[in-house]
């Protein structure tokens, strides 16, 4: 008897190892396709944007990053209640094969030269289509590795959704590194190498798609009445202390969060004045050692709670911020501005570790994906997704230090929210 229920438990963490092994797989493949642009728009944009000021060429190409965050509020919502009306899984598959669409797009178009306005046009509604599927993806995801951990190791579980969203941008600048370095020329790289990644992510899409096909819908679903299948606005209504308590918890995070990683390897080039290749190496070697810290601090709050890492990462985020961006852009040592890379994503970790189970502990299983999908992808879109804008736009104007000042004081804003609510970990709603 005992021998049986103990195979019984190897054989139910087989399956919920398979499952939470496939849906971050496809999660990391989304976020490769979505970051690819932005890892290769110092290549991309004269072929799309001519003009002699390259400010200017990626003012206009970080324009078109924040019109595809536009799109992510539907996708949250459209992807959210898919999910909460047909399942986790269903909403996943389909959200993976619009994404192959929009990089098969991105690859495919010709320049400027070629076909003119319909050039940026085309891109802009390849990054509309993106940003439709990452907006569905989010919250999808984070409620589906949320409901198939276990209770004693939710949070554990649910940072391997950060390691697979900074593992999309890693396997972005990994093949950047690998065209530059060793099979293109940067004349190549600008004139057609850029093109080859968005086709390697549209196959990577359609691998992720089989995979999910074979992944175990979540027993939180499956478990729901006809009646919680239902789903929708009315519902998610209901709960407007949750909805904001995601908005507040998301603001200063993700301008944290895309400030120090997707920007920052165009602030190397743009403003520190480092080569393109050094600054995709120090971005990707960062990025590894900041994706191999989120389980590090999901297991730390799984024994501490996750309040504790909230309101870490928004008194470090507030105090270290400007310090931070302003010693590396008067820093020439490659080896300091290396180190102060790394400490920003060591505080930006005690954010992204564990934001996407705080979300799903907070709404109960019927509206979760709606819920920690719309109003995320709402603050992500109007304040994540128009960093990298910002930061452009007060360097051109000769005022890049009041960018510093913007970041800091929504993760001051995001600090007085993390000190008030409770802690999630112990009023979590997943084991209602």
């Amino acid at each position: 008897m005992e021998k049986t229920v103990q195979q019984n438990e190897v054989k139910e963490a087989g399956y919920r190892l398979k499952s939470i092994f496939g849906g971050a797989v496809g999660n990391l493949v989304e976020w490769y396709d979505w970051y690819t642009y932005s890892a290769f728009a110092l290549y991309f944009s004269p072929a799309f944007f001519p003009n002699s000021n390259p400010t200017a060429q990626l003012l206009n190409t970080a324009g078109i990053f924040a019109v595809g965050f536009l799109m992510r509020p539907i996708g949250g919502w459209l992807f959210g209640s898919i999910a909460d009306k047909l399942g986790r899984k269903h909403s996943m598959m389909i959200s993976v094969l619009i994404m192959a669409i929009g990089s098969l797009m991105i690859g495919l178009t010709p320049g400027y030269k070629r076909i003119g306005i319909a050039a940026p046009l085309l891109l802009v509604l390849a990054r509309l289509i993106q940003g439709l599927s990452t907006g569905g993806e989010y919250g999808t995801s984070a409620t589906y590795l949320s409901e198939m951990a276990t209770k004693k190791h939710r949070g554990f579980y649910s940072s391997f959704q950060y390691v697979t969203l900074i593992g999309g941008q890693l396997l972005a600048l990994g093949i950047q590194l690998v065209l530059q370095n060793w099979l293109l020329t940067s004349a190549q790289l600008h004139a057609w190498g850029w093109r080859i990644p968005f086709f390697i992510g549209a196959v990577l899409s359609f691998i992720a798609l089989y995979l999910r096909r074979h992944i175990d819908e979540t027993a939180a679903f499956k478990n729901k009445n006809t009646e919680d299948k239902k789903g929708g606005m009315a519902i998610l209504l209901k709960y407007p202390k949750e909805i904001f308590t995601v908005v507040g918890l998301t603001l200063g995070g993700t301008i944290a969060f895309y400030t120090f990683s997707t920007y920052m390897q165009k602030f190397l080039v743009n403003t520190v004045h480092l080569s393109k290749e050094t600054s995709t190496t120090l971005s990707f070697v960062s990025l590894l050692v900041f994706a191999i810290m989120q389980p590090l601090f999901g297991l730390l709050s799984d024994k501490i709670g996750r309040k504790p890492l909230l309101v870490g990462f928004g008194v470090l985020g507030t105090l270290c911020t400007y310090p931070i961006l302003t010693g590396l852009a008067g820093e020439t040592n490659t080896a300091i501005i290396f180190l102060l890379m790394i400490g920003a994503l060591i505080i930006v970790s005690g954010y992204t570790s564990i934001n996407a189970v705080v979300k799903a502990e907070l709404f109960p299983a019927e509206i979760r994906a709606l819920g920690v999908g719309l109003p995320y992808a709402l603050t992500v879109a109007i304040f994540g997704g128009t960093a990298e804008y910002f930061a452009l736009w007060f360097k051109n104007i000769g005022h890049e230090s009041y960018f510093y000042w913007y970041v800091t004081g929504c993760i001051l804003i995001s600090l007085v929210l993390y000190t008030t609510m409770k802690d999630t970990k112990r009023h979590s709603k997943i084991e209602d």
